[in-house]
């Protein structure tokens, strides 16, 4: 809706995600869809090549597209296409170690903080 809203008053915009079936739903005017979990629109956390890459694509779909597109990149999870079949699974199957990775996930994240990286 702010997409719209935007390009009514005579500013483009163009939306980058991971989520086809709802920005078509929205109907947006530009879309650059990167094929990969939600929450990562621009590619995989700490990647920059790849994220400077996908802002790339989405300034050259701005200046190229007058109409409503939608254009699909490239990009593969690091994993291929495994993510889906687990994506948001949590079950007695997997309950620990997603327990595990999310200790193991908080540690590594303080780990970074005190060497000053940012995400």
């Amino acid at each position: 809706m702010t997409a719209r809203a935007l390009e009514a008053n005579g500013i483009a915009t163009v939306v980058i995600g991971s989520a086809l079936d709802i920005v078509e739903h929205c109907g947006v005017p530009r879309y650059l869809h990167n094929d990969i979990p939600l929450g990562n629109p621009l590619g995989h956390p700490y990647n920059t090549d790849e994220q400077l890459d996908t802002v790339r694509q989405a300034l050259s779909l701005l200046s190229s597209s007058a109409e409503p597109v939608v254009r699909k990149t490239a990009m593969k999870w690091h994993n291929g296409e495994s993510w889906r079949g687990n994506y948001l699974k949590v079950d007695d199957s997997n309950r620990e170690a997603l327990k595990l990775a999310g200790v193991e996930n908080r540690r590594r994240r303080r780990e970074q903080i005190e060497k000053g990286e940012k995400r």
